[in-house]
């Protein structure tokens, strides 16, 4: 294993030479967030411009039909403009960098799928995935494919515009729900929510467990437009500056990692991964 650094460098603002060089003799892992579908059209919860929002919280969606009324019908409407939207180059350059066998694997914030999809095969969805259904009763999940057409058979009136206004998670703002029907578990009845973590929501362990494994066996943490607000990624930075292996940080604007970084790149995720990848893999 490649000699661990013994302690973190005051960040040094753009500095890419160094961080290829870091990674260069390192096998990495990387933790990404919001920052890098922007280029996809999915917006970020707190990149600059984003507006402000008040996601709908776990205990809100458990607490009254009205309130999974609204999600469903806009969580319904965001994932038809998730599944339109297509990995852009950041994510295809984290893919090349693990078929060439310099990243371990990939830990994403982002519950879009877009790291599957363009070719990325060690990823954990730390906040689930949007293309599939869970019931919080029996446990069943379902695609969700098949429940968005159970929806639209029940809801024929719902409107679906292009210019729909959505959210990092999927979510839709929708006011006209009062006719909206719901649907339901076909094996028990019970509720069904979208597989993804709610504010207000702990991660599930085992998958808390495949992230910290995953970081516990690189020699380097890659983190790229993520604000680390969320407490799941403080807490595998501090894994790493812990292990006292290289962190590098790609993001636009301040993170609340930025003064435990190696190296902090106040950039875009895009072209900053692009431009990485194509330095480690010629």
């Amino acid at each position: 294993m490649t000699a661990l650094v013994t302690e973190p460098a005051a960040p040094v603002e753009g500095d890419l030479d160094r961080a290829a060089e870091l990674l260069a003799t390192r096998r990495f892992a990387v933790l990404t967030g919001a920052g890098v579908s922007t280029d996809s059209g999915i917006p970020d919860y707190r990149g600059e411009g984003a507006p402000k929002r008040s996601p709908m919280t776990f205990q809100q969606f458990l607490g009254s039909d009205a309130h999974r009324k609204r999600y469903w019908a806009g969580s319904h409407l965001g994932y038809r403009r998730f599944r339109a939207a297509e990995p852009n180059a950041g994510h295809r350059a984290l893919a090349l960098l693990e078929a060439g066998g310099a990243l371990t694997g990939v830990i994403t914030q982002n519950v879009d799928g877009l790291h599957t999809r363009a070719g990325s095969r060690k990823v954990v969805d730390l906040h689930g995935a949007m293309d599939r259904v869970l019931c919080l009763n029996c446990g069943q999940i379902f695609a969700r494919e098949a429940i968005s057409a159970r929806i639209e058979e029940a809801n024929p009136w719902l409107d679906q515009p292009d210019a729909v206004e959505i959210a990092p998670d999927g979510d839709a703002i929708v006011t006209d729900i009062e006719a909206f029907v719901v649907p339901d578990c076909t094996v028990c009845g019970g509720r069904l929510k979208p597989d993804v973590v709610f504010f207000g929501e702990f991660i599930p362990a085992e998958k808390y467990r495949e992230a910290s494994a995953l970081v516990q066996r690189s020699d380097a943490l890659l983190i790229a437009g993520s604000s680390l607000v969320v407490n799941s990624g403080i807490r595998l930075l501090e894994q790493a500056r812990r292990r006292r292996i290289p962190i590098i940080i790609v993001n636009r604007g301040v993170t609340k990692g930025d003064t435990r970084a190696t190296v902090k790149l106040d950039a875009g995720t895009t072209e900053t991964l692009v431009e990485l990848s194509a330095r480690l893999t010629a």
